[in-house]
């Protein structure tokens, strides 16, 4: 297959399964989702993926009727099956299938959806361009909640301005990026916002704070204003889909490239643990 649906146990192509119009998904974003990407038909972090998957579901008081172990099971079954050395692999769980009302439904049965499609690594030490805006979403962002409208309109705001992400910001706050956690780096030092209920904690997020510590690269998790970020040596962002990626511009003004040693040896520890990791699906061993 070049992509592959799921929707609860029926497997086809992308483009024809399908979905009931009661799936509370589609009425509500009523459910979870999480995503990362496959190379040489392993998932990277999906452990860590498939428990904040769980969490998520848990804080909007979803009961999975699948357990950790079987779904990591499931997903790495469905990525053999499509054909792309490197793939994106997304998957959501909804409340389940009932008529339209706002209140939960009496009894439902969860449905599960999975996700995969070719997926093209970016050139993370190729610099992008950002902008700035206002973080007007709802106060739930640490769920990974399906209710994205906001985040979709500042992608679109972004690529009208010709730019790769939005930043949100909260009053003079950076929270994070439309689909992304965003961090800078000041006189050797990484700052990224806490883990509260502004931000989603990335997974990648988790993994630059580990190579940080690895590194000898001291973190400071705090909030940082707008006026810090613009003052930052580098500004970056992350996701399982673009690991790290520094900005070179944001509103239309020029950002960053203070730090590019720093900046590289982040992303090169980032990049190198994803390829020690999908190069053991070939050779069956771990990188020393």
């Amino acid at each position: 297959m070049e992509t592959l649906g799921y929707y609860n146990g029926e497997i086809g192509l992308l483009d024809e399964v399908r979905i009931p119009m009661n799936d509370r998904v589609c009425w509500f974003g009523d459910g979870v989702y999480d995503a990362t990407i496959s190379e040489n038909h392993r998932i990277f972090a999906l452990e860590e993926h498939v428990d904040r998957f769980f969490t998520s579901a848990a804080l909007l008081y979803m009961v999975p009727t699948i357990t950790k172990p079987q779904l990591a099971e499931l997903l790495q079954t469905l990525v053999h099956k499509v054909a792309s050395p490197t793939q994106f692999v997304y998957w959501q769980m909804t409340r389940g299938t009932a008529p339209r009302s706002h209140a939960f439904p009496e009894s439902t049965t969860p449905n599960l959806w999975v996700m995969i499609k070719p997926h093209i690594l970016p050139d993370i030490y190729q610099k992008i361009p950002l902008i700035t805006v206002e973080d007007t979403r709802f106060l739930h962002c640490n769920i990974k909640t399906l209710n994205l409208l906001p985040n979709v309109l500042a992608s679109e705001k972004a690529k009208q301005a010709g730019c790769t992400e939005a930043v949100f910001y909260r009053g003079n706050r950076v929270t994070e990026g439309s689909h992304t956690n965003v961090h800078i780096l000041k006189e050797g030092i990484l700052h990224t916002a806490p883990r509260d209920n502004l931000i989603l904690p990335g997974i990648s997020r988790a993994h630059i704070i580990a190579h940080c510590e690895k590194l000898g690269i001291p973190v400071a998790e705090r909030p940082f204003t707008v006026e810090e970020m613009f003052e930052a040596d580098e500004i970056m962002i992350s996701s399982a889909s673009t690991f790290c990626m520094s900005a070179s511009h944001i509103d239309g003004r020029q950002v960053g490239g203070k730090a590019p040693e720093l900046l590289r040896k982040l992303q090169d520890a980032l990049l190198d643990e994803f390829r020690c990791f999908t190069c053991a699906g070939r050779t069956g061993e771990q990188c020393a």
